[in-house]
């Protein structure tokens, strides 16, 4: 299926409350069918962090340009938060189109290929659903989409596409910054 045109159908499919991303607002529990890079793991199991999702799909030129590189930017400037167990940083491969191209094995190496060592979840597809589970409990609208979950399990940032980095960076360090109980 052409880009284009899976983009449009996208557009039809996703429910009419998915084309904005309200925030602040309750994180869903992602559905995932595999791990790689880590063992299973739930939003849950992350409370008292804040966490950084990645929706994203191998051959999406936005992840591939933008949100990869800026994941990886990000590990270096939170390393620290990271080691301390204050950030998590995850991926979600939410392939809503291209299925057979980007199976499990080509993701795998494209992960070595990337160099991409955090954790990295494969959402998980329902048969005769067009949607992934967690894009679609998420409302995202496509790739590279990213979220933050802060330590109370709020959605505070969600932004399909590119967006600016300094303002997402600065709500991160508040975030960091906050206490979990606020």
């Amino acid at each position: 299926m052409r880009p284009l045109i899976a983009a449009f159908l996208l557009l039809i499919f996703l429910p009419a409350n998915a084309m904005a991303a309200n925030v602040p607002r309750e994180a869903p529990e992602w559905q995932v069918s595999d791990w790689i890079n880590g063992a299973p793991a739930k939003l849950k199991d992350f409370q008292g962090r804040v966490v950084i999702i990645d929706f994203f799909q191998l051959w999406c030129p936005g992840c591939n340009q933008f949100s990869i590189p800026l994941l990886k930017h990000w590990e270096q400037v939170f390393a620290d938060e990271i080691a301390n167990g204050k950030l998590e940083v995850v991926s979600i491969h939410t392939v809503f189109e291209g299925h057979d191209y980007q199976n499990n094995t080509r993701l795998r190496k494209f992960l070595k290929r990337t160099d991409i060592h955090h954790l990295v979840g494969i959402d998980r597809q329902k048969p005769g659903n067009f949607l992934p589970e967690t894009m679609r409990i998420y409302g995202t609208r496509g790739t590279p989409e990213m979220a933050f979950i802060d330590k109370r399990g709020q959605v505070r940032f969600q932004n399909f596409g590119g967006f600016e980095v300094k303002p997402a960076e600065k709500l991160l360090r508040q975030l960091l910054g906050e206490n979990p109980g606020s």
